[in-house]
């Protein structure tokens, strides 16, 4: 984190339980409980910037690279790739090339159709 803390924001709060009711996996909802440390989960309660729990750092957190980047401080614009069939920004895994399956299937298909229509104009 560069700079001093602030306050988070309302937005960035919400984010912030949202991701970790959601997706984290230490998080017990029916206890509400942080599972590794038999506690209330820190990053429910967080109300400035700074010191964040490492699991939600690093595994969470780069699910929504805008709120990585505020509380952060790191850019995370490089590791984003543009979907080439909806153009919705997305982190790769791998050598991820569209966002989704749906895109994937899509994509294929129009290749599909475009390879096909080139060997019908060019045959005989």
């Amino acid at each position: 984190m560069t700079g001093p803390p602030r306050e988070l924001t309302r937005s960035e709060r919400a984010a912030i339980r949202r991701l970790v009711t959601c997706l984290c996996a230490n998080y017990d909802e029916r206890e509400k409980l942080c599972l590794p440390l038999d506690c209330p989960c820190y990053m429910l309660h967080k109300w400035w910037t700074g010191g964040l729990c490492r699991y939600f750092e690093r595994s969470v957190l780069p699910v929504e690279p805008a709120l990585e980047a505020t509380l952060t401080g790191n850019d995370t614009s490089q590791r984003q790739k543009k979907c080439p069939v909806c153009g919705k920004l997305y982190l790769p895994t791998t050598s991820q090339a569209y966002c989704s399956d749906a895109c994937r299937t899509w994509a294929r298909r129009d290749a599909d159709k475009k390879r096909k229509r080139w060997i019908r104009q060019h045959k005989g």
